[in-house]
């Protein structure tokens, strides 16, 4: 992955969004002389600006300490091995999973009359439904997401890509990757099922039943499959060797291959398929809820710094005129057209417990077909 690296780098030299150009608000500045000590983060990579931590740590004294996390379920098992007193000030939660830590009593209540910044954040976002639960907000929106095909433009046509029917087509059999649990969900719409499950949470007969269709399916056409996969540093590295042609992925590290120049585009199929959004979120009884805070506030009063978090990891940022200060490639890694983006759902937790507890034997079941 060297070339990622060394272009990454040179779009952070070379673009507009500089540490002069991340610089905080005079009155954060201000509070240097009466902060002290740390703020922990636990986050993925690329999450944080490298050019704004170095401000925020120059301007308050506060140092930024990040634990890099890979996977949603593997941070909600740190946090509550943790638990009551956790070691992470901040951590990163996408938002159909907040039931999951709310229930366990692992985050805060987040209280946004300490954001002076929160308007920036795009309503869309900030005031979407699934983001108050018990008339609480539990986040602060900072990057979107979506599950997406992804194709190699020199080999896939972009009229093949129109469907999920493709990632089926002999044409391409040993070429195509996916997440399995992921894939169920898409899948699922893909038959003209919820993929959310929350229509058959009455139903839990006919749930079984479409978990069952679903898996019966993916290990009909398991040969076309070269890699079920984990990470997205995998799946840029499968489409930079040409291991794969087709894949259903996350968008952002498509994105980031599309900034870096390889002949990868992605695109939202017309049958649909399902968006996130990460959240900042505060910790239950963290170390530092003060400094949490004021990083908080830090990272949402500047647009170029979701910008900036756009151009590093991908995502889309929640901003308010974020896009303003990309390229216009850079936007076009970033977006999609109404036509892709009136197929694009939110995930939903509701049913979360009953939906998981028949598709994670059934992704065993896959991989063992």
């Amino acid at each position: 992955m060297s070339k990622l690296t060394t272009s990454r780098r040179g779009f952070i030299k070379t673009g507009a969004a500089g540490a002069a150009a991340l610089a905080l608000p005079a009155y954060l500045r201000s509070t240097a002389a009466r902060a002290s000590g740390a703020v922990n983060v636990w986050t993925y990579a690329n999450f944080i600006p490298d050019d704004f931590k170095a401000e925020f740590e120059k301007e308050t004294g506060i140092q930024v300490n990040i634990r890099l996390v890979d996977d949603q379920g593997k941070q909600f098992n740190l946090l509550a091995a943790e638990a009551p007193n956790p070691t992470a000030d901040i951590v990163t939660v996408a938002g159909h999973r907040f039931l999951q830590f709310i229930d366990s009593q692992l985050l805060a209540p987040l209280d946004t009359d300490r954001l002076k910044n929160w308007g920036n954040i795009n309503p869309v976002y900030s005031e979407s439904d699934w983001a108050t639960i018990n008339g609480n907000k539990w986040g602060a929106p900072i990057l979107s997401g979506a599950e997406v095909m992804a194709y190699n433009t020199e080999v896939v046509g972009e009229d093949e890509v129109k469907s999920w029917d493709v990632m089926f087509d002999p044409k391409y059999e040993g070429q195509t990757a996916y997440i399995i649990q992921d894939m169920m969900s898409v899948m699922m719409l893909y038959k003209g099922y919820d993929g959310n499950m929350i229509a058959y949470m009455d139903d839990p007969e006919k749930a079984a039943a479409i978990v069952k269709e679903v898996r019966d399916f993916l290990i009909e056409h398991k040969s076309m499959v070269r890699k079920f996969y984990d990470s997205g540093a995998e799946i840029q590295q499968m489409f930079v060797n040409q291991d794969v042609v087709l894949a259903h992925a996350w968008n952002g590290p498509i994105s980031r291959l599309i900034m870096d120049g390889f002949p990868v585009d992605m695109t939202i199929p017309r049958e649909g398929s399902y968006g996130f959004v990460y959240t900042f979120n505060v910790t239950n009884n963290g170390p530092n809820p003060d400094n949490a805070y004021m990083l908080l506030d830090a990272l949402l009063a500047n647009a170029e710094v979701g910008a900036e978090m756009t151009r590093s990891s991908g995502f889309i940022s929640t901003f308010k005129g974020a896009d303003q200060h990309l390229t216009e490639l850079e936007r076009k890694a970033a977006s999609f057209t109404e036509e892709e983006l009136q197929g694009l759902q939110f995930f939903r937790a509701e049913a979360n417990e009953m939906k998981y507890k028949l598709v994670d034997p059934a992704v065993e079941e896959i991989k063992a077909a």
